[in-house]
């Protein structure tokens, strides 16, 4: 069992920036990937973005793509997400989570946290 605790939500004006951090209670090293997803009130969860165990590989959703940046850090079993230039259409609550094997971009991941809201005033 993995737990994966995210923090660095908040209400923040189009624009502006947030990263958000996912801790993982067990070495991150050992996930194959690691993955940030979210769901905005009424829609279902969708992907963001993910990485590769050794961080060498990293996937966007196209409306995400060159705004955010995801990173992890192996020694600190913590993964980021920095995400610039927000626009209200990015309010949501984000997910961290990952997988044993391979580097999906669907939601097929094997532990997710509890999430962290993210709002964008226009």
């Amino acid at each position: 069992q993995v737990h994966l605790v995210e923090s660095g939500g908040g209400l923040v004006q189009a624009g502006a920036s947030l990263r958000l951090s996912c801790a993982a209670s067990r070495r991150t090293s050992r996930m194959s990937a690691m993955g940030w997803f979210r769901q905005a009130p009424g829609k279902e969860r969708e992907f963001v973005a993910a990485i590769s165990s050794g961080g060498g590989r990293t996937y966007y959703a196209d409306s995400v793509k060159g705004r955010f940046t995801i990173s992890r850090d192996n020694a600190k079993n913590t993964v980021y997400l920095q995400m610039d230039n927000l626009k209200s259409e990015d309010t949501a609550v984000y997910y961290c989570a990952a997988r044993n094997s391979g580097v999906p971009v669907t939601t097929d991941y094997d532990y997710w946290g509890q999430g962290t809201h993210v709002t964008v005033s226009s």
